[in-house]
């Protein structure tokens, strides 16, 4: 019976966080303040063509890249936007080097940036149909 009233106290004490807590309702919203994603630039080369992927809001940040492709072949990815994450830092060179030896948006999840390599292979993705169409 001595433990009972410590054992209540701290019950009560415990879940009154829980009753408090109020998740947040911004997931998945827009940046406020998201940079505008720069022009794609101007072909180098006759042949080369220059399509930017569409912008995909991830929890992490936008995500939107821009491909160069030499006739039908992907000859250079550049990211226009990204999270500014550690992990993506880490993960948008190998996303890089992926799509160029896959030559399409089939590229694995680098492990930590999920959320990215999502982004990224969307954005990708429109990038590719915007150049077949």
């Amino acid at each position: 019976m001595k433990r009972a009233l410590p054992v209540l106290v701290l019950t009560v004490a415990g879940l009154v966080p829980v009753w408090r807590y109020v998740p947040s309702t911004d997931v998945g919203a827009q940046p406020t303040a998201s940079a505008p994603a720069p022009s794609p630039s101007a072909p180098a080369e006759p042949g080369t063509e220059v399509v930017a992927g569409s912008t995909v809001n991830t929890e992490k940040g936008p995500v939107q890249v821009e491909v160069t492709f030499d006739g039908d072949t992907i000859s250079a990815v550049r990211m226009l936007q990204q999270p500014n994450h550690p992990q993506t830092t880490d993960a948008v060179p190998v996303l890089i080097e992926e799509t160029l030896a896959a030559q399409s948006a089939d590229v694995d999840t680098v492990s930590g940036a999920t959320v990215t390599s999502d982004g990224y292979r969307e954005s990708l993705q429109a990038a590719l149909d915007a150049k077949g169409s």
